[in-house]
Formats: structure tokens, C-alpha cells, sequence
């Protein structure tokens, strides 16, 4: 058997490879992956939250986007009145979409899957209903929710004590066992979704949970140094990955990634790349045009100096994972509660909290991506596929909100262009880019953003980024800001290498 698995959390590494030890496929064991960490790392991701995929196996390659619409009761009229001029990040039913998710699953194994879903979700159960430990990550980030948060996590807020505590969680154990034997009814239409529509007073009704989520879309492709790069296409800002890839590679690049122009030029084609994003992602964008029209700026990369145009300032909570079976199907799949532990909101009879993607959308009238009933918000998750001449090279994707098509494109280029494997371009030290607020509000900040430079490459970087007019900080070595990212690659010879992010702290990577 040849096969291999990578994620934030040991946990759910080792419930994908006991899947595919079992018999299952690629599919089977990123979903199994996914679950249990929907049970063990609420912070990052949870069924509450969205999900989207790309899947490769020999017949070709598929892009699912099971990202949520905003309920009936949407209106940015309404929002306006009330006197809101943006999607509040927290505590408020306008950045709560119907969660994609579970629909996500459902799809991906009703196409792909090839063990029961009981099967699946067994070691998620588990998890749930007998508990595991919090580990530090988690441990850590319920410090940062605020009192009205803290009473509505209060499940999570209460066990989570310590890197040591136990954490049941009851109400999420009984929905995964419902969607193991209904299905997507087991959710939508069960103790979720009728809490769901309770807790909204209008904002969604049985109509929006009856409505399928998860979509097949043609995945949008460039070819990056004769590699096919596949992600999903818009609302997906995965374009940003392949067009600033793109730029890149019509760059002179260094040879070693350790020199400043290498890192200058990256800055240079990905601010090319995103700067207009706001003004032009949103679920009619088509992603094609997108991408045509980024090819379009090479003359806006700067080869010595700084072009300091408007950049990310926001960060976020995802959670990516990559699987690989031995029959030559692979999972790139990213799934979000989009900032910690999402809304800080939470589903009263299950006690799952609820996403704020909601926030991607704005609230100017005549904007692509302003909020309205049934719209899907602008999406930070941009999982990728790479497929060479020779067939299947494997998934990469990172978290990490605003900057991960930074994050993918520094990998992107490590492995095609430098020839690194997985497991040093991953952990390799990266920059990425950060505006003068914190959010989801992307490239819009007032004043050109900031390069934070990870520690342990700054002597590198750092004071020759300056000097060619880039505003520079340091940011602390393996932090989440830097996200958590993972690959797996197969080489021509067809042998496999994975790369878990130690930026994770407890994730891993396991090939066998």
C-alpha cells in the first residue's frame, strides 16, 4: 500500500490513514480526517462551518463548493438601517451563513466514497462522545474570546482548562451519529437545523436548509512551470494563487530562496495580483477573466523596488488537509469556521458553533458581494491540485484567512522552482502580508501593508525588503500567522512525500 495523509492534528492524520488501512479511499479519509477535527478543533473548523475541495483520481480532476448562502432574511437594507455600514466580525446572524459543511461530505462521498459514512465518522464519534484531550492550541485561543463569547462557548470555554483537560461534546456526538444513518437530513433537517432556525428569528427558514449547499464546479487551472495548478474557482479567491504563481514565474527568480529578491519578487506578484480583489470576487466573478486579467500585469512588478500597493490585513482560522490513496485519487480540502471559533455563536441544542463567512460579503449597494438572500460571501479557502505530464503530483493548501495565496505561492514556488520537497518547503520560513487593522477585510487597508517577515530569515530578508521601500516587522517564528499549511507530492517515479506544518504544533504527516 502507498498512500499518505497530512493535517493540523495527529488525531485526524491517524483517523485517515486507519481508513485507507481499512480499505477506503482518498475521499473516505479526508472526510474521516475532517470530522474529527470538527470534534477536536473547534478553533480552527466545524461542521457550523464551509467547506471546499478539489479531488483528483484518473479520470480527471473535480472542484466542489460547499460554501453557505445567506438565509431569506438577509437584507443589507435592513443591516444599513440598522446602522451598520459592514458585517460585523462577531455576535450578530449577518456573517452566519447556512453551513456547507455536512453537504460537503455528502456530496463527496456519494460520488467518491467507498466505505459507509459509519465508518467514516466512527472515530469522530468517538472523540465526541468519550473525549480527548485539549492540547495547547485550543487551550490557548479560549482566552481569547470575550465574556459574551465565553457564555456562548461555555461547553468548550469550561473543559478546556488546560492542555490536559478532557472535552466531551455531547451534542455534536448525537449530530454525527444522526448524519452517519439520515444522512444530510440527519443535519439540516434534525436537532441543528431546527435549532438553527429557531435561533435566527427569521433570518433562515426550512426552505434554506432544504436548499443543497455543496456544488461540482469546473475547477479553474494555470499552468505553472509545466504543472497544471487546479482550484476552485470563484467564490474561491484560489485565483490569487495561480495568477500571482503566474507573475512569478515570467520573473527572473533567484535560485535560492534565501535571497531577498526572491521574497521581493513574490511580494511584487502578489500585491499585482490581489490588489483589486474587493472590487471584483464575489459568486459572479468568473474566474477565467480573473485570471486573464492578472496576466495582464507583468509590467506592474517592480523588479527592484517596492510598488507598495494595498494588501490583507486580517487573519483567520481554517484547518487544510491533504489525503493520497494508493489507486491514485487525492483530496486537497480546506474547512473553516473562518475566524476563531467563528460568530462566537453557537447552535443552542447542539452546542456547534456557528462560522462568520458571512463577513466576506459588504454592504454597498450595486457591489457583486453585497449581502442579499441566497448569495454566497467572497471565500478566503483556496484549496489547490497540481497535475504534471505524468499524471497526478498531489494536493497543497494552507489556513491562514487574507494570506494564503502568499502562503501557496512561496510552496509553489519552493517545490517547482527550487525543487524542494514537501516537508522543507512547507516549514521553510515565510513572509506574509499585513495591512493596519485585523479582519477579513481585504486589501482595502489605507496605507500600503506591512511585509511581516517570519524569525529565523529576517538576516536574510529583512533589512534588504526595507531598503528597497517595504515596511517590514518581525512576527514570531511557527506562528499560526504564518498558517498551516501541507502537501503531498508524488514524483515521476511514482514515490510519495508528505509535509505537515509545525506551525500546527500537534498536527501531522504519515505516509505509508
Amino acid at each position: 500500500m502507498s498512500a499518505a495523509a497530512a493535517s493540523a492534528d495527529d488525531r485526524a492524520t491517524r483517523a485517515a490513514m486507519a481508513i485507507m488501512a481499512a480499505g477506503g479511499n482518498a475521499v473516505d479519509a479526508a472526510i474521516a480526517a475532517n470530522a474529527v477535527l470538527a470534534v477536536t478543533c473547534p478553533h480552527l473548523c466545524g461542521i457550523g462551518g464551509d467547506l471546499l475541495a478539489v479531488i483528483a483520481d484518473d479520470d480527471g480532476v473535480y472542484a466542489l463548493n460547499s460554501s453557505g448562502r445567506a438565509g431569506q432574511g438577509a437584507s443589507a437594507e435592513r443591516l444599513r438601517t440598522g446602522g451598520l455600514d459592514q458585517i460585523p466580525l462577531r455576535h450578530h446572524l449577518a456573517a452566519v451563513t447556512i453551513p456547507g459543511c455536512v453537504d460537503g461530505w455528502i456530496a463527496a462521498h456519494a460520488r467518491f466514497g467507498s466505505r459507509e459514512l459509519s465508518e467514516v465518522l466512527s472515530a469522530a464519534i468517538t472523540y465526541a462522545d468519550e473525549g480527548f484531550i485539549a492540547q495547547t492550541p485550543l487551550s490557548t485561543v479560549v482566552k481569547s474570546i470575550d465574556e459574551r463569547g465565553r457564555k456562548n462557548l461555555h461547553e468548550i470555554v469550561e473543559q478546556a482548562s488546560s492542555p490536559t483537560a478532557l472535552i466531551t461534546r455531547p451534542g455534536l456526538a448525537r449530530t454525527l451519529r444522526a448524519i452517519a444513518t439520515k444522512g444530510r437530513r440527519g443535519f439540516y433537517e434534525g436537532e441543528f437545523g431546527t435549532g438553527l432556525i429557531e435561533f435566527g428569528d427569521g433570518w433562515f427558514s426550512s426552505e434554506d436548509l432544504s436548499q443543497i449547499q455543496a456544488e461540482w464546479v469546473t475547477p479553474l487551472q494555470e499552468s505553472i512551470l509545466g504543472v497544471q495548478v487546479f482550484t476552485v474557482p470563484p467564490v474561491s479567491q484560489g485565483y490569487l494563487a495561480l495568477g500571482s504563481a503566474w507573475l512569478a514565474v515570467q520573473c527572473d527568480l533567484p535560485t535560492d530562496p534565501s535571497d531577498p529578491q526572491w521574497a521581493h519578487l513574490l511580494i511584487e506578484a502578489s500585491t499585482a495580483a490581489g490588489f483589486d480583489r474587493p472590487e471584483v470576487l464575489s459568486d459572479s466573478a468568473v474566474g477565467d477573466d480573473l485570471l486573464a486579467a492578472i496576466r495582464g500585469r507583468v509590467g506592474l512588478i517592480n523588479p527592484v523596488v517596492a510598488s507598495r500597493r494595498p494588501a490583507p490585513h486580517r487573519l483567520g482560522d481554517t484547518t487544510y488537509l491533504c489525503t493520497m490513496d494508493d489507486d491514485g485519487m487525492a483530496v486537497s480540502l480546506i474547512q473553516s469556521n473562518a475566524a476563531g471559533f467563528g460568530s462566537w455563536m453557537v447552535e443552542p441544542n447542539t452546542q456547534i458553533p456557528l462560522h462568520n463567512r458571512g463577513l466576506g460579503f459588504n454592504l454597498i449597494s450595486g457591489h457583486p458581494a453585497q449581502i442579499a438572500p441566497g448569495a454566497r460571501p467572497p471565500h478566503t479557502l483556496s484549496p489547490l491540485m497540481l497535475i504534471g505530464p505524468d499524471g497526478l503530483r498531489g494536493p497543497l493548501g494552507t489556513m491562514g484567512g487574507d494570506a494564503q495565496p502568499q502562503i501557496l505561492l512561496q510552496i509553489l514556488i519552493r517545490m517547482l522552482h527550487n525543487g524542494e520537497d514537501p516537508d522543507t518547503a512547507v516549514n521553510a520560513p515565510r513572509w506574509v502580508l499585513r495591512g493596519p487593522a485585523t479582519g477579513f477585510d481585504t486589501w482595502t487597508g489605507d496605507t500600503p501593508a506591512s511585509v511581516v517577515v517570519e524569525s529565523g530569515i529576517e538576516a536574510a530578508w529583512a533589512d534588504d525588503l526595507r531598503r528597497r521601500g517595504h515596511t517590514v516587522t518581525i512576527g514570531q517564528a511557527l506562528s499560526g500567522e504564518f498558517g498551516h499549511a501541507h502537501a503531498i507530492l508524488r514524483n515521476s517515479h511514482g514515490e510519495i512525500a508528505a509535509g505537515a506544518d509545525h506551525r500546527t504544533v500537534i498536527g501531522s504527516a504519515s505516509v505509508i
